[in-house]
Parts: structure tokens; C-alpha cells; sequence
């Protein structure tokens, strides 16, 4: 929750009164007029119900956006919630919220109010531990909501009441601000009554209440009111329909804006422009002849005595800033008046695009900089974001596609990093879409190929369509940088897609771009490549160079992120090779630099990798909280790749446990939620010798049993299943009691893996998509095996074996129908957790490793 800038005067009974209603309200609005003091009082409730929701108070601010399609990122991202591929992310919000007690506040809803009302409904209806408190200037108008208006502060009769002034709220907070603006102040009987009828006057406004109080170090309480007094007469000529307490509102900004200096008042119109900002930034921006840059400093300072500025906690030792919305309004209709609207935008829009392309250059090591230069890249692109979208709105508004594709592909490393793929591929196709014929071709050929990048998770193929358009435009205009990015892409787009060779070439003519233009990073990027291609063909020691040689480039030039993906693919490959001690020790070298950037989906990706070590090593309380921190990880950014992985390692962690009935129910819901989520399918061998072991304990009717019950667990119900505590005894052959009454005992699944219900009979001989086995292959057939898991095509496979390539076809249409595939990678990986033999063991561990590395 943000801290409170000041003390909180007043609204006891309004608290309280919220309080009881929070209780009983899914959804409760706070409305009124700008500066009532929504967000205040919402605070204040926030803080005081915090305790009773065990995970957590959230303030979500939505002063500063203008796209509705942005609310959902917005509540994800303060909500800690990462996009995954390929689905909607109100979606994966929805999952995420589903399990947890919390509070959140939707702050400044008013503009966005059909988005909010129906993000709102959503989310109540698919989270019941879910209270919303809302500040908006009109209701959201949903079902669970109840419409609390905020009142004004409490004031004295006229008269003066009993003759105590701190009975009345407004004169409590007029009295406690001019204090801290004029040290000393106090409301005694020489002005109680001019500070009552002020505060009369203003109607209990706390936003004009506090500015009245910032001027008593220049005027008199009562030379305040009688400004006052003239502002509401001239007002009086204006917008009679408006509410009487806008009108009050507007009179006082009116009455503060003509006390500022010259230069504050230059200052703070063009400040409108930034959704929030440093000291340097509005240097930049905002001066010019008539406000000279050395005169900002003193006109901000002035700006922020007289309340007009807020001051924010400070980001990589810089204080920052913004404007309270009713005040930032205000301010940009003065900058409209004045003509200098489409100056200073574009000044913002200019400012943001240099400060992005710098710390793209800073990121991704095009200069030399230290390490801890490139994690406040990241740092800095989240204290800059409404100022980025406010850009791009802008931009895209004004049809300027070149500014909008330069930002987009400045900021498109920490859109990877911070996983909203969607949402920046999505700027930048809007952006694409645009007139772009007087656009240069290397800014169109990057944003094509940083587009690629956003999309190579979810789409595949559009996104190896948009490297090789933009690596055209790049190579055209000789942009190295861009062309090596294209390169890389497209190698790992292949290596994705099983063409092996096709990703070898890439990679080395990425490589070749890059080293003789000082490319380290893309130099490195590609080793990395190439270190996954030698594994898929069966080098495992030279795919353990060539990731050395990654790490040293990435070390070279101290970009630590690189390094930490080649460390967690060593770390695969360290294990394959039966390696834990080594596996170990790559991992958590890789941990605390992910940590640093805030990787949350790498972060858990890594965890796990130690958990899985950690079973290797027989330490079953150390894989367990390495698999619980990672599965809470993937769980609480909604992240079902994540979660489907912590629950595998979890079921082979209790396989070791002798936990048998947990272990098929949570291979039962990790297969679940793969097919849910349109993940690939698990390799039928690993679940197979999952199987084996229950069936050596279990009954198979059991183990039918607990696998249709597994697939038909929650989300939620499955962790708290893998993290529940395994103290207790071993499983014992009394599944049958456990879930005999889950599924008659006439209908069980034929085939676990496929969840069907049948009746009763054999149980299948295997659980792969078809039920084959490594039996149920030739020898020959077997041979093809290893040459597939090795990346070979039907032509290498048919001079390998010295059989036609048309025998070669028919070999892998044979395998692909008996083990149920439905494609040469599936078989890889499954050729991948075959025992034996050797052979075929180490072009399958290759594969694994190469595929490991590709998904980085």
C-alpha cells in the first residue's frame, strides 16, 4: 500500500461505517466529486482492514490510463499476475485471484468505467474470497456492488456550535496542514471563526481545504476568504448545471493557480504531459525561453509547498513526482489555453523514446556498462510505464508509427522479462498496421523482429514470418544488431520445430553477423543456440562447450541475464549426465541474478530445477521446498506451465516418498492441465514408470480410480495436494476405501491418460497417448528412434540405415501411430526417458537438453 503522505484527519464514523459494510459487500464504491477525498478515505479503510485478509491489500491506480484494454494489465501487474501465452489474460487473472482472501482498491475508475464494471464482474463471480473497493465519480452499476457517496467533512454551525473549532473536521484539517506549511499556526479565538467560515465556504472540500491552508504563509485566514469569496462570484457566470461543489472545487484551483509565480504557472501546465516524473525529467521537457531549465528546480519546489505537487518515494535515488488527477486536469486544460498542447506531447513522447532506445542500449549491452546499470533498466522501464503508454497513446492516436514502432522495440526486453508478451505484440502490430512507407527500414525490420520475439511462445509460425520480414528490411539497410536478433530468432524457431540443421545454419550465420560488428550479446545468444543444437544431435560434450563459451561472452560483457539462461541449461544438461552435484550448482549460480531483474517465471523455472536436484541427491525436505516455493511462484502469477511442471516434480518426489496414491493423482492433474492450458502433452514413459511403480503396490482398479480423480482436481485443490505434509504414514492398498465412492466401481478410465470412463476391464498396458510401449517397436523402428531424438530427417535417417527415404517415411509413420504422436518432436521427447539402451539414451538425453535450452 502507498504511505501516506500526511496525517489522517477525521471520517471516524465513516471508517467504521465502511468497515461493517466491507464485511458484508462483495464490491463497494466510494463516489463523488473530485477532491472529496476518495482515494484517501479508501486508503484509510485499506489500512485498517488489512489484518483480515490473509493475502493481502492491493491499490491498483488507474488515474493515468486512457486504453480500457489496459485495466486488466494494470490490475496484473501490481497484482504480481504474469500473461502466459496464447490466453486471455482477465482469464489467467481470474484463476489466479480464484483461491485467495484479498483486498483491492480500483482507484480512479470513473474513466473507464464499462472495462471496470465488467473486469469487476468477472472477477467476483470467479473469486469468492475477492472484496473490491472502488473510487469512482459514478457507480459501476454491477451486481455485488453497494454505493457509499462520501460526504464532506464535518463543520461548525455558523455561530460556532459549542465553542470548541476541533469538533469539526474541515477546521481539524485546515488547522493541521497550516501548521505543517507554517510551523506555529494554530486556531485559537483571535481567527476560529474565519477559519470556520473558510472552511464553510469551501463546503468541507478536503482538496480545497488543504490549499486554502498551503497559502497561510503568505496571507492572513482572513485574507484567504476574501479571495475566496471573489473567485465564487466571478464562477457564478459559469456552468450553472454543474454541482454546486465542483463549482466550489474549481473556484479554489482557480484562486491557487492565480497566487503561483509566473514560472510555477508555466511550470505546471506543461507537468500535465507526464503521468509522473523527476526533477530532470521536467527539465528536459518543460523548459524553454520562458522557463528556463535552470529556473524548474524552484518553481517544482514551489509548486510541491503549495500542494499542488505531490512527491512520490523516490526510484534509483531520484525523487519523484506527479499530479493529483483533478489538479493534472486542470493544469492540462491551461496548457490547451495556452497553445502548447502538441508542443510539449511531443516533447514527452521524443523524451521517452531517447530514454527507451538508451536503456535498450544499456539492457542489451550495445555499450559498456556495469551490471547493476543493466538491472535499473528494468527498474526504470517500472517507474517509467504510464509515461511509456502515455506515448504510445498518443502516438498511435496521432498516426506516428514511427515514434510508436521505436518505443515498442526500445521496450521489447522488458516486456520478455516481465512476461506481457500479448501486450506489447500487440502495440506493436498496431502500430505495423499504420501508413509506414516514410518510415526508415531498419526501425520497421526491428519492430517486425522484436514482434517475433513476443510471439514465438504463443505463435510459432506468424512469429518466424515476422523475423524473416524484418530481417530483409535489416539486412537492406545494414543494421547488424537487428539482423543478428533476426538470425538468433529464426534458429531457435527451428530448433523449436525439430529442423535441425535449418537452426545450425542460422545460428552460426547469426554468429558470423555478430562478431565482426562486437555483437557480444547476440555472439553469446548464438553459442547458446548452438550449444542446444549440439545436444539434440548427441555432442553432449560439446554442447556443454559451447555453453561455456555463452557464458564467457555474456561474462564478457557483464550481462548476467544471459548468463543465468546459459547456467539453468548447463544445469539440464548437468543432470541428464547424472551430474546432481554439478546440476546444483549451476541452478543456484543462476538464482540470485534472476532474482535481481525480478524474473518470476524464470525465477520458478529454476526452483524447480533445484527441487528435481534435490530428489536426485535423496534430500526430500530440501526438493520439497524448492517445488513448494516454486509451485506457490507459478501459482500466484497464474502461470500454468509453471504449475503443471511443479506438480510433475511433485509427483516423482512422492513416488520417492512411497506416497503412491498422491503421485498418480498429481500426474492425473499435471496431464489435466497441460491439455487445458494447450501445453504438449507429458512423455507417455515418464508417466508409464510412474504407473509401474503404483501397480507394484496398488491395485489397478485403484490406480484407475485415483487417476480420473486426479484429472478432475482444481487447480487450487492440486497444490494444496502437492504441498501437503508427507510425515504421515506410507500409502497402503486401501485406495479402494479412499475414492471408492469418487467413481462407480463400474466405470474407470481404460486408459488413465486419457480420462475417458468405460467399464470396468484390463487395465491398459502402458500410459502414453496410445498405450505403446518400448516393446511395442522393432528393432529397427527403435533405431529410428534414436536417429529422430538425434534431430536426423527422413533423408539422414535413410543414408544412416541405407534404406530408401520413402522406407525411412514409412518407419516414422509406423512409430508415430503405435506410441500415438503427433509429431517427430513428441517422439524425441518421449525417446528421452527410455533406460535403455545407451545409445539411444544419450541422442534422447541430447534432445531433451537441446529442448530445454530452445525454451529459454
Amino acid at each position: 500500500m502507498p504511505e501516506a503522505p500526511n496525517s489522517f484527519v477525521g471520517r471516524q464514523r465513516e471508517v467504521a461505517d465502511l468497515l461493517r459494510l466491507l464485511s458484508q459487500a462483495r464490491a463497494l464504491t466510494l463516489c463523488g466529486p473530485g477532491g472529496i477525498g476518495k482515494t484517501r478515505l479508501a486508503l484509510r479503510v485499506l489500512a485498517v482492514a488489512a489484518d483480515g485478509f490473509p493475502d493481502g491489500a492491493w491499490v491498483v491506480d488507474l488515474s493515468d490510463l486512457r486504453q480500457p484494454e489496459l485495466v486488466v494489465p494494470r490490475m496484473a501487474s501490481v497484482l504480481g499476475i504474469t500473461e502466459e501465452p496464447a490466453r486471455p489474460l482477465l482469464d489467467t487473472l481470474a484463476d489466479a485471484l480464484r483461491p485467495r482472501t484479498l483486498l483491492v482498491v480500483l482507484d480512479n475508475c470513473e474513466h473507464l468505467i464499462e472495462v471496470c464494471a465488467q473486469v469487476s464482474q468477472r472477477l467476483l463471480a470467479s473469486a469468492p474470497g475477492l472484496r473490491l473497493l472502488v473510487t469512482s465519480r459514478e457507480p459501476l452499476r454491477v451486481a455485488a456492488e453497494h454505493v457509499w457517496q462520501v460526504p464532506p467533512l464535518s463543520q461548525l454551525p455558523e455561530g460556532g456550535g459549542d465553542g470548541v473549532p476541533y469538533r469539526s473536521e474541515a477546521i481539524h484539517l485546515f488547522a493541521d496542514r497550516a501548521a505543517a506549511s507554517l510551523p506555529g499556526f494554530v486556531v485559537g479565538p483571535a481567527n476560529a471563526e474565519a477559519v470556520a467560515t473558510l472552511c464553510r465556504v469551501l463546503e468541507g472540500m478536503p482538496l480545497a481545504i488543504e490549499l486554502a491552508a498551503a497559502r497561510v504563509r503568505a496571507l492572513s485566514v482572513e485574507q484567504i476568504g476574501a479571495r475566496l469569496a471573489d473567485r465564487f462570484r466571478l464562477l457564478t457566470t459559469g456552468d450553472r448545471a454543474a454541482p454546486a461543489r465542483h463549482r466550489t472545487l474549481r473556484a479554489t484551483i482557480d484562486w491557487s493557480h492565480d497566487l503561483l509565480t509566473d514560472a510555477e504557472r508555466t511550470l505546471l501546465r506543461r507537468l500535465s504531459v507526464f503521468a509522473g516524473w523527476s526533477l530532470e525529467m521536467a527539465e528536459q521537457v518543460c523548459s524553454d525561453e520562458d522557463l528556463p531549465a535552470v529556473d524548474v528546480l524552484d518553481a517544482m519546489a514551489g509548486l510541491v509547498d503549495k500542494s499542488l505537487v505531490a512527491r512520490e518515494p523516490e526510484v534509483l535515488g531520484q525523487a519523484r513526482y506527479r499530479l493529483l488527477d483533478t489538479i493534472r486536469e486542470y493544469a492540462a486544460a491551461h496548457l490547451d489555453a495556452a497553445g502548447e498542447s502538441t508542443i510539449f506531447r511531443a516533447r514527452l513522447r521524443d523524451l521517452v523514446v531517447a530514454v527507451a532506445e538508451q536503456n535498450l542500449a544499456t539492457g542489451m549491452a550495445q555499450v559498456a556498462a556495469p551490471w547493476s546499470a543493466r538491472v535499473n533498466v528494468f527498474r526504470q522501464y517500472d517507474a517509467e510505464l504510464g509515461n511509456v503508454w502515455q506515448a504510445l497513446t498518443q502516438a498511435l492516436a496521432a498516426g506516428d508509427a514511427q515514434a510508436g514502432l521505436r518505443v515498442c522495440t526500445a521496450v521489447s526486453p522488458c516486456w520478455i522479462a516481465r512476461g506481457t508478451f500479448t501486450e506489447g505484440a500487440e502495440w506493436l502490430g498496431s502500430f505495423l498496421a499504420l501508413e509506414t512507407s516514410g518510415v526508415p527500414a531498419w526501425v520497421r525490420g526491428a519492430a517486425l523482429v522484436a514482434r517475433a520475439q513476443l510471439l514465438l511462445s504463443s505463435d510459432p509460425a506468424e512469429a518466424e514470418a515476422s523475423a524473416r520480414e524484418g530481417l530483409a528490411l535489416c539486412r537492406t539497410a545494414a543494421h547488424d544488431y537487428w539482423t543478428a536478433a533476426a538470425l538468433n530468432l529464426l534458429a531457435e524457431s527451428a530448433l523449436h520445430t525439430g529442423r535441425v540443421e535449418d537452426a545450425a545454419d542460422r545460428a552460426a550465420e547469426a554468429l558470423a553477423v555478430a562478431r565482426p560488428a562486437g555483437d557480444v550479446w547476440h555472439e553469446g545468444y548464438a553459442f547458446g543456440t548452438l550449444a542446444a543444437i549440439a545436444a539434440a544431435r548427441g555432442l553432449l560434450a560439446e554442447a556443454g562447450r559451447l555453453a561455456q563459451d555463452s557464458i564467457t561472452a555474456m561474462r564478457s560483457i557483464d550481462q548476467r541475464w544471459g548468463v543465468a539462461r546459459a547456467l539453468m541449461g548447463l544445469g539440464d544438461l548437468a543432470r541428464l549426465r547424472q551430474d546432481p552435484h554439478d546440476a546444483h550448482l549451476r541452478y543456484r549460480e543462476a538464482l540470485p541474478i534472476l532474482r535481481e531483474i525480478d524474473s518470476r517465471p524464470e525465477i520458478a523455472r529454476c526452483l524447480a530445477g533445484l527441487g528435481r536436484v534435490a530428489i536426485d541427491r535423496d534430500d526430500f525436505a530440501e526438493a520439497r521446498q524448492y517445488l513448494a516455493d516454486s509451485l506457490q511462484l507459478s501459482h500466484t502469477t497464474g502461470s500454468h506451465i509453471g504449475m503443471t511442471r511443479a506438480l510433475e516434480a511433485f509427483a516423482a518426489l512422492a513416488v520417492r516418498e512411497n506416497q503412491l496414491e498422491r503421485a498418480v493423482q498429481l500426474n492425473a492433474a499435471a496431464s489435466a492441465l497441460r491439455e487445458a492450458a494447450g501445453l504438449p502433452p507429458w512423455p507417455g514413459a515418464r508417466r508409464e514408470r510412474l504407473l509401474e511403480a503404483a501397480r507394484g503396490h496398488l491395485a489397478s482398479p485403484v490406480i484407475e480410480r485415483l487417476w480420473l480423480r486426479g484429472t478432475g482436481l482444481d487447480t487450487e485443490t492440486a497444490v494444496a495436494l502437492a504441498q501437503q505434509d508427507p510425515s504421515g504414514p506410507a500409502d497402503q492398498v486401501c485406495a479402494d476405501q479412499v475414492c471408492a465412492d469418487q467413481v462407480p466401481a463400474d466405470q474407470v478410465p481404460a486408459d488413465p491418460a486419457s480420462g475417458s470412463v468405460t467399464p470396468a476391464g484390463p487395465p491398459a498396458g502402458a500410459a502414453g497417448p496410445a498405450g505403446a510401449s518400448p516393446g511395442s517397436l522393432t528393432r529397427r523402428e527403435r533405431e529410428v528412434v534414436g536417429l529422430i531424438a538425434r534431430g536426423c530427417s527422413n533423408k539422414a535417417i535413410a543414408a544412416e540405415l541405407v534404406i530408401s527415404p520413402a522406407t525411412a517415411a514409412r518407419h516414422v509413420a509406423n512409430i508415430l501411430a503405435k506410441l500415438g504422436f503427433a509429431s517427430r518432436t513428441q517422439v524425441a521427447w518421449w525417446a528421452a526417458d527410455q533406460p535403455s539402451p545407451r545409445s539411444a539414451g544419450t541422442a534422447a538425453e541430447s534432445t531433451s537438453a537441446g529442448r530445454a535450452r530452445s525454451r529459454q
